[in-house]
């Protein structure tokens, strides 16, 4: 079961909604040395200590995430700026 499930509607197309996460994802690799690759409408991340994805349809965007046992401390941290971002990518 992932530390982090998050599923968020919004009023965008699925190619509206990929788009964005893919800027999220480029964003976030750059900062945080997280390699990712799409699988169809899945984006695939990863590093050190986390793995998870991002699944992306018409009016949804549900993000997974599972956390080693050493980043479980600051999940609440990690769980409140994933909101951010959607919040600000869907509204």
């Amino acid at each position: 079961m992932p530390n982090i499930d998050i599923a968020r509607k919004h009023d965008k197309t699925a190619a509206e909604a990929r788009r964005s996460v893919e800027k999220v994802a480029r964003q976030i690799a750059r900062k945080f040395d997280v390699d990712y690759g799409w699988k169809g409408s899945v984006l695939h991340f990863e590093r050190t200590g986390v793995h998870g994805s991002i699944a992306v349809e018409d009016g949804l965007v549900h993000v997974k995430a599972h956390l080693s046992f050493l980043l479980i401390t600051i999940q609440g941290a990690v769980e409140t700026e994933i909101r951010k971002v959607l919040d600000k990518e869907f509204g």
